[in-house]
């Protein structure tokens, strides 16, 4: 059956409106009444809307007055739910101040969104407000749109409890207990999975923080080394990525049937030219942040992948610092 209409799904915005608005009219979308909207197709954002670049105000309006119009959906991204996690204050008992604690990485992920809003206090709380309103996933008319992950398992059990898909604060302060159903639930649709490295490992990211886990792919298929289920941008150690998978490892991995409907993900910071990654998994995160490209997949009824649908806009450092 065909769909009623097809949809344009947008990789991580992360503030940069600018290059949103081009990667919108190119694709057909024209302002009415200050909205973008397009006469026969819907856009699907993946999140992370805010958060490291330099209209994220903008970006965020953007966006949400195209939901507001009917001319797009969107999921939530871990910055929205680092925000909330952010500015929320912990429950008494917590032992801290707030649900996300203020150490040093957690505020220089958020600085550049809350000195963009430092004299937009309203507008912020609004959007606060408006994050719980973020479902956690999307499935309708055969294909799927999480941010980092479709884990089935948790994804069901999440929506018998929750049939909006969406989280609720009492969610958000269950969720800081990494063990918990809640914690287990946010980390990995929006962060993905993640692996301890071999023998205690520890390795330094290009972002200068040491790991001890690192993020796996969750469609693994035929994987026989830690190399072949990596998927960051920070590469394994040579000795561990030729290491053969241990066993107890090799059962912990999720798979992903191709038999699945197409299931679009942002949130991994791809580069080089935007392609599927299975003939049903896309990743639409190619860096735009950081002068990569903007990427969307421009779906209409087909079940492969097709390379050809993917669209996208070069990000220049000029065009970020206008």
């Amino acid at each position: 059956m065909k769909r009623s209409q097809g949809y344009d799904i947008i990789g991580d915005i992360h503030g940069c409106a600018l290059t949103l608005e081009r990667l919108l009219e190119q694709m057909g979308y024209r302002q009415r009444q200050g909205v973008y909207e397009h006469p026969s197709r819907m856009a699907i954002f993946l999140g992370d809307i805010i958060d490291r670049g330099p209209r994220i105000r903008e970006a965020l309006h953007l966006v949400r007055d195209m939901v507001d119009r009917g001319s797009a959906l969107i999921v939530m991204g871990n910055h929205e739910y680092n925000a909330l996690g952010y500015c929320t204050l912990a429950r008494p008992g917590s032992g801290r101040r707030h649900v996300r604690e203020h150490n040093e990485r957690h505020n220089r992920l958020i600085r550049a969104t809350l000195e963009q809003f430092e004299h937009y206090d309203n507008e912020w709380h609004d959007f606060l407000n408006w994050f719980y309103e973020l479902p956690l996933f999307l499935e309708r008319d055969g294909f799927r749109v999480v941010h980092a992950c479709w884990d089935e398992h948790l994804i069901r059990q999440f929506e018998r409890m929750h049939p909006d898909a969406c989280i609720n604060e009492d969610f958000l302060h269950a969720s800081m207990a990494p063990h918990s159903f809640a914690g287990r639930v946010m980390d990995r649709l929006l962060r993905g999975t993640a692996m301890k490295l071999p023998d205690d490992r520890v390795m330094t990211g290009r972002d200068g923080f040491q790991r001890q886990f690192f993020r796996t792919k969750f469609w693994a298929e035929q994987a026989e080394t830690y190399g072949d289920i990596v998927f960051q941008p920070d590469p394994l150690p040579e000795d561990v990525a030729n290491r053969p998978l241990h066993p107890e490892d090799r059962e912990r991995l999720l798979t992903y049937d191709r038999n699945e409907p197409p299931v679009f993900v942002g949130h991994y910071w791809l580069e080089g030219v935007p392609e599927p990654i299975t003939p049903n998994v896309a990743c639409l995160d190619y860096s735009a942040v950081k002068y990569g490209r903007m990427v969307a997949y421009r779906l209409d009824d087909e079940q492969t992948l097709d390379p050809d649908h993917f669209v996208w806009v070069e990000v220049n450092r000029s065009e970020q610092g206008a």
